[in-house]
């Protein structure tokens, strides 16, 4: 059986979940599916061939009972299934709230570290603590994606819905990343219309689903210079955002998984950009939170354009 029906029937599934073959619930509906379509045709050939209704309620009784414990096998996966899955979030959820005290701690210790009160430090020194507020600033940041997946996963993510000025947050954020852009050999544009209405979302997340947008670009722009758009424009009842770049693009077999947790397409590995597989799925999540859609259009070695849209405000 080839990689890609496994993964449609969903073997692979359960297999990451350490399920046999008789525990798998795929399987067991396969199997199931099969039994009631041999039971239909057995029926049919007892009722055609022999004139007696106590052999065909004893084979229906048979193959009822059958089904009932397949069909108790399958709930018995979808619960192991459902424990794992609630064991995997509590050890982020938990694992993320016992980080975050040390690595705040180790930040306060850096800038420290760097005040002039504490005394100057040669360039030796300064190199090795900017390389550390560089890691702790990581991993805060990981830790923070990592609360968010949590908080998506129990469906308790919170918004706090306003009024929101899509080009002067496209602005600000542009701003924020055009120095990271120049260095990676990339220019961002804004192409915005001028009559550009009002959004109603969660600003910072709004801000982190663009910002988001506009990293990948520039992590994937190519080995030639580039250019980022970042385009606003309004839409009917919504307004446009999309990143557009002319960078390496995404393969095909990649794009069904591009908002999957922790997935990373293999762009990166040619790129060997760092990165944790979760902005994209915590950016659909956050889109989606606000009422609106998120989706992107991309061809390989031709580049990509990551679009969301919000509803206007009223």
């Amino acid at each position: 059986m080839s990689k890609s029906l496994r993964d449609r029937i969903g073997f692979e599934e359960c297999r990451e979940y350490n399920l046999g073959l008789w525990q798998c619930p795929s399987f067991l509906f396969i199997v199931m599916g099969i039994i009631n379509i041999a039971s239909i045709l057995a029926t049919y050939i007892v009722v055609e061939r022999y004139d007696s209704p106590e052999l065909v309620i004893l084979s229906v009784s048979a193959i009822s009972i059958f089904i009932f414990s397949l069909g108790t096998s399958v709930i018995r996966g979808i619960q192991q299934m459902a424990v794992i899955n609630q064991m995997r979030a509590d050890f982020i959820s938990i694992a993320s709230h016992q980080l975050k005290a040390p690595l705040s701690g180790l930040r306060w210790s850096c800038d420290v570290l760097s005040s002039p009160k504490t005394g100057s430090l040669n360039e030796k020194q300064k190199e090795y603590v900017d390389s550390l507020e560089e890691n702790i600033s990581r991993m805060i940041k990981l830790v923070n994606d990592l609360l968010d997946v949590s908080r998506i996963d129990s469906g308790k993510m919170q918004m706090n819905l306003e009024t929101v000025d899509m080009k002067k947050m496209a602005e600000e954020a542009i701003n924020d990343l055009s120095s990271f852009a120049r260095a990676n050999n990339a220019e961002i544009f804004l192409d915005a219309d001028s009559d550009l209405v009002p959004v109603r979302t969660d600003v910072m997340r709004l801000r982190m689903v663009l910002q988001n947008f506009v990293d990948n670009a520039v992590k994937y722009i190519g080995e030639k210079k580039g250019e980022i758009h970042v385009i606003l424009r309004n839409e009917g009842d919504s307004v446009y955002c999309g990143v557009k770049d002319s960078g390496v693009g995404i393969a095909k077999e990649d794009q069904k998984k591009i908002f999957e947790k922790f997935f990373r397409a293999k762009g990166v590995a040619r790129k060997q950009t760092i990165g944790t597989g979760l902005g994209l799925y915590i950016a659909k999540a956050a889109v989606e939170s606000s009422g609106g859609q998120i989706g992107f259009i991309s061809e390989e070695g031709k580049g990509s354009e990551f679009w969301f849209k919000l509803p206007k405000a009223a």
